[in-house]
This record gives C-alpha cells, structure tokens and sequence, in this order.
C-alpha cells in the first residue's frame, strides 16, 4: 500500500524543487478576498502539487524542508512572513496541517505507483489540501485565538471557494504535467507509462509448437 521512503539524489533533487515551489508561490503575497476580511495565499497549491507529483513521504518531506527554511528566519511565508514566530500563533495549526496534508494526498493519488488519474487527482486535493488541513488548523487557532471553535469554524468557510480553486488548478496541472512529461512524476511513474505489453519468449515457442504439430 504504502510505498518505501527512500530518497536518492534525484528526489532529493526533486524535494528542494517544490520547497522552493511553495515558497515562490508566497511571493504575490496574500490576495485580499470577502472584502478583504480574510487573505487568501496561493502556497496551498503548492503543498498539493508536491503530494500529488512527489508521493506520500516526499511530498510531506518538500513541506517539511519549506518549514524548516521559515524557522530558521527565511521570510517565505506570504506576506514576507519566518521565523520561530509565526510558529507559536493562530496559523501554526495549518502549517502542521500542510505535512500532514500533503502526506494523505500522495497516499490517495500516489500510494499504488499508478498514474495519477484526474479523479483521484482531485479527491486527493481536496481530501488532504483542505479537510486535513482544515481539520488541525481550525481547533488550533481557536485555541490560540481564545474563541469557540464553532465560531472559528464557520469563520474559516471564507477559505473554502479559494481552496477547492487550487484543488481544481492542481488537478489540471497534473493531468497536463503527466501527459507532457511523466518524468516528473519519479522513475518508476515514467516507467510505467511507456511500458507495453511484449510478446514473451514461451509464448512464442507455443505458438511454434502448435505450428510444427498441425
């Protein structure tokens, strides 16, 4: 079910790559949306395209290096925003949320090594890129906020239409990126791709066989 966490170079190649993907796409900063009450960010895409196309472990892994690069001081959070800090206020939830996130997200798109259907594609985007991360994000910023959680709850709804916008962009991306160039998607994903079905050796002397004896 689960694939082997083994990284070589080229994934860890590839695990930089969509670290800083996630961070390039905090660079237009937060996009101001519901009359601006609440900001929407476009690094969710990113955390989605890195569980889709890298898998369960290194997908989480690329999320879990971006972290790493925003504690040490690095300001790639949208919004200019690093530092230990933003790790004790009401967004670490969703932060944590992003890992596990792009973890269940490789699971449902990448665990049995097939490619990466559209439909799967999009469950896996909105399973993991919104119900998980909602899931850990909400509860923890209510408690860091000191509101109900029913209240953060409904709150956070604003959210919604922006995210399931990534989830459909990231699906598109995918089926695109697949068909284009299936590399991307690891050696093993290529592999199968360009695989065919080919006439073996013991089938051919059958066939010979049945000639000889007619």
């Amino acid at each position: 079910m689960t694939q082997n966490f083994h990284i070589d170079i080229r994934d860890g190649a590839r695990i930089a790559v969509f670290a800083a993907i996630i961070a390039v796409l905090g660079l237009p900063g937060a996009i101001p949306a519901f009359g601006g009450a609440v900001p929407i960010t476009a690094q969710t895409l990113g955390v989605m395209l890195a569980g889709v196309i890298l898998g369960p472990w290194r997908g989480a892994a690329a999320v879990v290096v971006f972290e790493v690069l925003v504690a040490v001081g690095l300001p790639l959070l949208s919004g200019g925003r690093g530092g230990l800090g933003v790790f004790v206020g009401p967004s670490v939830g969703y932060l944590i949320g992003w890992i596990i996130g792009a973890f269940v997200i490789g699971l449902i798109v990448r665990a049995d090594r097939r490619r990466p259907i559209w439909w799967r594609t999009a469950l896996g985007c909105v399973v993991g890129g919104i119900v998980v991360v909602y899931a850990v994000g909400i509860p923890v910023q209510a408690w860091a906020t000191q509101l109900p959680l029913a209240q953060t709850a409904v709150a956070s709804t604003v959210f919604l239409p922006g995210d399931i916008l990534k989830s459909v962009v990231a699906t598109l991306i995918t089926v695109a990126l697949w068909r284009a160039y299936p590399r991307a998607f690891g050696s093993e994903s290529s592999v199968a791709h360009s695989a065919k079905p080919v006439k073996t050796d013991q089938s051919a002397d059958s066939t010979i066989s049945d000639e000889a004896a007619r």
